[in-house]
């Protein structure tokens, strides 16, 4: 065993008799003979394990323990008392000792008690790296995109961060709007409190309502036993509402109580509940456009609307695409255990070129599957799917891919086949625009109105 275990008790006799112990066990052991000691030994040496008698002179047991939690708050602490003392060791139980130890010692119960206190030391500090993991993951830095659309976004989020406004998220499917609401939630105050997810469009109407509310006992069939909703599971941390636009009006009402009175009532419950909470919605719906049609309640959506963030498409930020792919490269030669270096000739125009529907989703899919597929040191046009290799190429590949057998019309191919030039123009110059007229053979202005034609952005 690689634990550190801190004895401290000014009994000699004790303290020999549980050093061997111990050491026979394969621990670690620091031994003090009295209070002073143990937390000068504290403060010096890394520990996993205090075990300290309850009654001492000048600093007691309690006080000790006192000490670790403010200053070592990740060592656990169990306490050595007489049976007369039981009661005072349950006390210390109550203020964050992990158990206690009564006296004759049984060294057996000493194993046991350890056992578990390593267990669940061992437990405290997954959750703390996986929590300091999630951080990591959903830091800004980590959003990937340098382009002018993208610095938009990490604008306003950084400005709104640290506030308990409520934010609407919206874009299309697979922009990455979860990743964002994530990344306001484990960069603001709530980070160490709940962060709870639901997907409105996912669960028929029927249901959802118990979802987000909780229910009680016999309000409904099904329903054998009190249940918490999402609200309440996401009390004091932030509720990301995925897809709200798909929300019938009568939950659309619940939820705008929620936001007014910050409290909810379960299904088949008469009692409000507070909760505190600080709502994130997203949608690809245009809100404003369902509001005007009747879909959606105005004044729900003025107060989901306090902070909007549009997530641009991927078709709107084309720079980001070189960037997008080297971080999935990363990513997927790490999982799969493989060392690709890059991309071979085509490939990138390829990925410039195509309209990307599903957006950055879409590309980090293609980018598993082509490294995958790839054995060797750099991925080709073999290894991506078809619906992208149509897109570049000779003239002729390109106008056999995109002639269905019903057939077509011209002018919008030919607008087409022009859009996937010049983003792939754009991808080869970073996003330079001057540099993109000049492999085009375009003046710079004539490149412009172009995009605007064609509603292409940077």
């Amino acid at each position: 065993m690689d634990e550190t275990i801190l004895l401290v008790d000014d009994e000699e006799n004790t303290r020999t008799a549980l050093t061997i112990a111990l050491t026979r066990e394969g621990y670690n052991v620091l031994v003090a003979s009295n209070g002073e000691e143990g937390i000068q030994l504290l403060d010096e040496n890394p520990v996993d394990i205090l075990i300290t008698d309850m009654k001492m002179p000048k600093v007691s047991g309690m006080e000790l323990l006192q000490y670790a939690r403010e200053h070592h708050s990740d060592v656990m602490t169990i306490m050595i008392t007489g049976h007369a003392s039981v009661e005072s060791a349950i006390e210390a139980m109550k203020v964050g000792a992990f158990d206690y130890i009564t006296k004759p010692i049984k060294l057996e119960e000493v194993k046991v008690i350890l056992q578990k206190a390593c267990e669940k030391r061992n437990l405290l500090l997954e959750n703390l790296l996986l929590k300091q993991q999630l951080k990591g993951k959903y830091k800004f830095e980590n959003i990937v995109g340098n382009g002018r659309s993208m610095q938009e976004v990490f604008s306003v989020m950084d400005k709104v961060l640290n506030t308990d406004s409520t934010v609407l998220i919206q874009g299309e499917s697979g922009t990455g709007k979860e990743l964002v609401a994530k990344a306001f939630h484990y960069n603001g105050p709530r980070k160490d409190k709940p962060f709870v997810a639901i997907n409105c469009a996912a669960i028929p109407n029927e249901l959802l309502e118990s979802e987000l509310f909780g229910h009680v006992k016999g309000s409904f069939t099904g329903a054998v036993a009190n249940r918490s909703g999402k609200f309440e599971m996401a009390n004091n941390g932030t509720i990301f509402l995925d897809e709200i636009g798909s929300m019938n009006p009568y939950l659309q009402g619940k939820i705008l109580r929620v936001l007014q009175e910050k409290e909810i009532e379960r299904v088949g419950g008469g009692k409000p509940t507070k909760v505190d909470v600080r709502v994130i919605s997203a949608t690809n719906v245009d809100l404003q456009k369902a509001v005007k049609e009747g879909r959606f309640r105005d004044d729900l959506f003025y107060r989901l609307n306090v902070i909007q963030i549009h997530m641009p498409s991927l078709r709107e930020r084309v720079e980001d695409i070189p960037l997008l792919v080297a971080h999935f490269l990363k990513k997927y030669n790490a999982k799969m255990n493989k060392e690709i270096k890059g991309f071979a000739s085509g490939v990138m125009d390829c990925l410039a070129a195509y309209d990307w529907p599903g957006n950055v989703r879409e590309l980090e899919n293609v980018i598993e599957r082509a490294v995958a597929l790839t054995d060797g040191k750099y991925i080709k046009e073999s290894a991506l799917p078809q619906t992208l290799t149509g897109y570049t190429g000779s003239p002729a590949s390109a106008i056999k891919a995109w002639i269905p057998e019903k057939g077509t019309d011209l002018s919008n191919e030919v607008e087409r086949f022009e859009a996937a030039m010049i983003k792939m123009a754009l991808v080869k110059s970073e996003g330079v625009r001057s540099k993109a007229a000049e492999l085009l053979n375009l003046k710079r202005t004539t490149l412009i109105e172009k995009m605007k034609r064609l509603n292409i952005k940077t």
